[in-house]
């Protein structure tokens, strides 16, 4: 259309400015103005293919906002009531595809304030071990129980109000400092939150930040280091004074001395609370009151440190291959002496697996 336009105008005006009935000038506006007229009209078919792909958007977004749960409280579930930590695995298996299972056969019970340790190699099913505690998933087989109550049997909030989770790589949100904390316990006054920043050592660091605990974060906190973060989120994990803590390799990107920093924290954190801790770094695997190895979604060996040395199973292969040497120079380690254990961090990243589980 804006073609033939153009072209009608040029040809009419062009035979009017031979004809001497109109001036050149009035011909160049006329083809001005067409293109002007046009303008609006090509916004607007523009304006549609931008309608067009927010439409196909959209259809995904409702798809996901529609998607139903994979796991879904019963209508008539109740809340979990306070709970003292106890949690059992009552032969439990679990599989993501039918064909491949993850865990296999788990029959376990760990005791209110026990801290247990869990390593093994890359897939041995640690990861979906804990997964299972925080009822993200629900078991193909058997029942995973705390206090006594199936998990399947109580409201999913009502667990997540009891249980504090730290991840390799946690998670802020934007807003500020002093937010990020609060959210491990909403009703958390400001000097709580000071509070439970000092007991991780992160206090006089955020004070050197700009504004202090009104430093407005960028989302996942990105404009801090990993460090950073994770003692961040473990002060929001000491706030919410969680009856059953779960550590995901909460250590195993960090510098050496902010490794000393999160150990003293969680000197402080674990004691008092059912905790789980994923192929955590040798001190505070050693520290554990239980190590549990798993090998294929199964638990080959338990026990504590001096016993799985003692049996020359799969724990001591694993630890003769990565810690032996090292570990007369780290059991007098301090926050002063420099640490000599593997930079790696985790039992199956030390071996050579060049994966995190």
């Amino acid at each position: 259309l804006v073609g033939v336009a153009t072209a009608v105008v040029i040809a009419f005006g062009g035979w009017r400015v031979l004809q001497g009935s109109t001036d050149i000038e009035v011909l160049i506006a006329f083809g001005l103005w067409i293109q002007r007229f046009f303008d609006p009209i090509r916004n607007m078919t523009m304006q549609y293919t931008e309608l067009q792909r927010a439409m196909a958007s959209g259809v995904r977004i409702f798809d996901l906002l529609d998607t139903a749960p994979g796991v879904a409280d019963a209508p008539d579930a109740p809340d979990l009531p306070p709970i003292k930590g106890a949690v059992t695995f009552d032969h439990v298996s679990f599989s993501y595809n039918a064909d491949v299972p993850v865990i296999q056969d788990v029959d376990l019970r760990v005791e209110a304030g026990e801290t247990i340790a869990i390593v093994g190699t890359t897939g041995a099913g640690k990861t979906t071990f804990v997964s299972l505690i925080s009822r993200f998933y629900d078991p193909t087989d058997g029942r995973v129980m705390i206090d006594g109550f199936d998990l399947r049997e109580i409201r999913r909030s009502s667990l997540a109000r009891q249980m504090g989770m730290v991840l390799q790589e946690p998670f802020l949100f934007s807003g500020t400092v002093e937010d990020n904390i609060r959210f491990g316990n909403p009703r958390a006054s400001t000097a709580d939150i000071v509070a439970a920043a000092k007991a991780v050592g992160i206090h006089e660091t955020i004070l050197r930040m700009d504004d202090g605990y009104a430093t407005q974060l960028q989302e996942r906190g990105t404009n801090l280091s990993v460090g950073h973060r994770q003692l961040i989120s473990l002060a929001r994990a000491i706030l919410a004074d969680p009856r059953i803590l779960i550590l995901d390799e909460a250590t195993a990107s960090i510098d050496t001395q902010t490794e000393f920093m999160i150990q003293d924290a969680l000197r402080l954190l674990l004691p008092g609370r059912t905790s789980f801790v994923i192929a955590h770094r040798l001190s505070t695997i050693r520290e554990a009151d239980r190590i549990l190895v798993m090998e294929s979604g199964r638990i080959a060996e338990q026990g504590t440190h001096a016993e799985l040395l003692a049996r020359g199973g799969l724990y001591a292969r694993l630890y003769s291959m990565t810690y032996a040497s090292t570990f007369e120079d780290d059991q007098d380690e301090s926050p002063s002496t420099p640490s000599r254990v593997p930079a790696g961090g985790t039992l199956a990243e030390d071996m050579g697996t060049g994966r995190r589980d």
